[in-house]
């Protein structure tokens, strides 16, 4: 196998660290959606660097980046562009919204209404917008990167089920170590700043196609037979699991395919494993099951109702 995908994720790796501290799983998890070609909702408190971390990658990655702060009064209009007549030429020219990017860091996206979510929608899933009737093309590394916060409530809007099945992946970013919090605070006391990140010296990737080249190589990597009943039979078990009412759909199989491959080619292997497929489980299916009323009252998890589901699976040998 070529040496392209471990070597840009060494490379990310390593400008990663020089602005996050730990959160390996996190950064692991962004690379395998940015590399399986898809969208991720990161979900974590205030302050853990969900933020910083995206907009690092786009620094690395020598890639567009673009910002919505998501709030109660955003229109559709302010996501996707619109139309603007233009009198010295007596014509309406497009004034392109902040979804014309590579990268779109999607901050605090449950704070405005389904309208506005629903902006995002084609985009997300064609890499297209339709102003006025007339399509628009995105970029082809067009990718979403969207936040929001598990504990604040008030005022926000709940994805619905469709535009979350939109995410390939969902993340969820703890807080940091005790040592991890302690060199945080050292990197502040010795200069760095987050709010100046052009200050650091984030070297980006040499190659531009490199994302192309790695969705390339990761497409390429081998899955046989039994993993692929594998990933379906756990996907299915979510339809029979006691706490869960509604489980992941067909759209949840092949989203877990395409996590498992990424996972195997940025760990250096040509082939997937049932330990990809299990490792990286819990991510792609979290926000695509409904948990059972009884159930959430009783204080059961989307987690706790997958991690149960991948258990009564027979691992393929």
């Amino acid at each position: 196998m070529s040496a392209t995908v471990p070597s840009v994720v060494e490379h990310i790796r390593a400008e990663m660290r020089k602005v996050i501290v730990g959160q390996d799983a996190f950064v692991e998890q962004i690379l395998v959606a940015l590399f399986a070609d898809g969208h991720i909702l990161i979900e974590g408190v205030p302050g853990t660097g969900k933020t910083l971390a995206v907009k690092a990658l786009a620094r690395i990655l020598g890639a567009g980046f673009n910002r919505i702060q998501f709030t109660p009064d955003l229109m559709p209009a302010d996501v996707t562009g619109t139309n603007i007549f233009n009198l010295s030429s007596s014509a309406f020219t497009l004034r392109q919204g902040p979804i014309f990017t590579d990268i779109l860091l999607a901050d605090e996206i449950n704070r405005t209404p389904p309208k506005t979510q629903a902006a995002l929608l084609e985009a997300m899933e064609e890499r297209q917008a339709t102003i006025d009737g007339e399509r628009h093309s995105l970029s082809p590394l067009f990718t979403v990167l969207a936040t929001q916060n598990p504990i604040e409530y008030e005022g926000t809007y709940p994805l619905p089920e469709a535009q979350l099945d939109r995410f390939l992946l969902k993340v969820l970013v703890d807080y940091p170590t005790e040592l991890e919090e302690i060199e945080v605070v050292r990197m502040w006391q010795t200069g760095f700043n987050a709010r100046r990140l052009e200050a650091v010296d984030l070297r980006p990737l040499d190659d531009s196609a490199a994302v192309a080249h790695c969705r390339l190589e990761v497409r390429n990597v081998r899955v046989e037979e039994g993993i692929g009943k594998y990933v379906v039979a756990i996907v299915r078990r979510t339809r029979n699991t006691p706490n869960i009412s509604w489980g992941a759909s067909p759209r949840a199989s092949v989203a877990l395919l395409l996590c498992a491959k990424a996972l195997a080619a940025i760990r250096g292997r040509d082939f997937v494993t049932p330990d990809d497929v299990k490792e990286i489980a819990l991510p792609v299916l979290r926000h695509r099951v409904v948990l059972r009323s009884e159930a959430e009252i009783e204080g059961v998890t989307a987690d706790q109702a997958v991690l149960a589901s991948i258990a009564q699976v027979e691992v393929p040998r």
